[in-house]
């Protein structure tokens, strides 16, 4: 594998840096789908509703992509390492925070308020930026394999939150995320401002991929056109349905599959198998898309996605562990798609010096699909008693993300 920059650097200090970024997001968002289990503790401990508890990650999604506009236009100013180490001390706080709630609303303070504006300084959009400055030339696998963070993040963090809860309680497991955003977030996040250079940032190879709608000049397009194009909202109707479908997942798993006899730590662990399964589905599809046509390889992945649903309400039916582990790699590889290649996507269409603009506010269609797949998830839960019908309607707009991911193509091709 050669990930390197350009001629002038290191092909050691591209790894490195990939891997910083991983590990940085892996922690940030691992926390974010930890949340499935914090649901269950908070379940046991207070006996909130379901959509109560489903409504605080939905503000937290909100606000994620409320930032991400404003964390893009940040990067397109100062470095993103540095919004990045800004970001591990207020995530060490929100943390924090979280561990001595008493009431529903402290939830909504703490988690959907603070622990999300935190995830989003040291989160995606910064790492993105990084990336797609740097690593043009293999712009889908540097992606895939700093995405794939997130999945080792699921792997490692979920377990581990779960293996906290059970030998300490769920406030001591809030406090020791705190602490580990300190010690691994901060120090890589430092790394990378002081080994990064923006101005040789800018001498990235021609990448070999077929780019859409590339623009010449060295400025690229310009955020009001970005946005008025047609591109840009098949694009984010693509990242809105696709987080409807995989957010009402990965929120509701685990007190679906303990609702159906699946023990909490058990249930967690296939939640760690999701995380395995998108760390070859992010590596192999951010690979796949530097020789096909990306889109291509989106709605396979949506598709595979599509069809976990339908394993998990199997599952539901006939109590099947070993239906639990196949949706759980269904899951994994379908829903790395919706990760991986959108910004790989974006970047085809919009790169240049507002690139960070552009994908924070298509990001936040991402974030609002986020917020109301759980929240839809949990409030027909306790309507109905059942997650079949939030389900069947997550499966549903995963579809019609397909469909808009495909859209885009067609115009591509088009234009061109």
């Amino acid at each position: 594998m050669n990930i390197s920059v350009a001629s002038n650097h290191p092909r050691y200090e591209g790894r490195i840096t990939l891997i910083l970024l991983a590990s940085i997001i892996g922690i940030a968002y691992g926390i974010w789908y930890a949340y499935s289990v914090f649901l269950v503790a908070f379940l046991d401990d207070f006996g909130w509703s379901r959509s109560s508890l489903a409504g605080a990650f939905s503000l937290f999604a909100i606000v994620h992509g409320c930032m991400n506009p404003l964390v893009g236009f940040l990067c397109d100013r100062i470095r993103p390492a540095l919004i990045m180490a800004l970001g591990s001390l207020t995530l060490a706080f929100a943390l924090y925070s979280n561990s001595i709630i008493t009431e529903v609303w402290h939830l909504y303070i703490t988690f959907g308020l603070f622990t999300s504006v935190s995830v989003s300084l040291c989160g995606w959009t910064p790492s993105v930026v990084i990336v797609q400055k740097r690593f043009q030339h293999r712009l889908g696998l540097a992606l895939g394999i700093v995405s794939s963070g997130i999945g080792v993040g699921m792997l490692v963090i979920v377990p581990l939150c779960q293996f906290l809860i059970d030998s300490f309680g769920w406030r001591i497991a809030f406090q020791i995320f705190a602490l580990i955003s300190i010690i691994v977030i901060l120090p890589s996040a430092l790394f990378l401002l002081k080994n990064s250079n923006p101005l040789s940032d800018k001498e990235i190879s021609v990448p070999v991929s077929t780019r859409a709608n590339r623009v010449q000049n060295g400025h690229g397009i310009v955020f009001a056109d970005a946005i008025k194009s047609r591109q840009f909202w098949y694009m984010a109707s693509a990242f809105f349905f696709g987080g409807v479908c995989s957010q009402t997942l990965h929120v509701h798993q685990v007190a679906y599959l303990v609702d159906h006899g699946i023990a909490a730590l058990t249930a967690s662990g296939i939640v760690g198998l999701v995380g395995i399964a998108s760390i070859f589905g992010k590596t192999g599809g951010g690979w796949m898309s530097d020789y096909i046509e990306r889109e291509l390889v989106y709605v396979s992945g949506i598709g595979i996605m599509v069809l976990s649903v339908l394993v998990l309400l199997m599952v539901g039916s006939v109590g099947s562990l070993a239906g639990a582990y196949i949706y759980a790699i269904l899951l994994g590889v379908g829903y790395s798609a919706t990760a991986a290649l959108m910004p790989a996507m974006m970047s085809d269409r919009f790169e240049g010096d507002n690139f960070g603009s552009i994908l924070g506010t298509a990001l936040f269609g991402s974030a609002l699909g986020a917020a109301f797949g759980p929240w839809m998830g949990g409030y027909l839960f306790d309507v109905f008693g059942s997650y079949t019908i939030p389900f069947s309607i997550a499966a549903t707009c995963g579809i019609i993300a397909a469909v808009s991911g495909w859209n885009a193509r067609k115009l591509r091709i088009l234009n061109n």
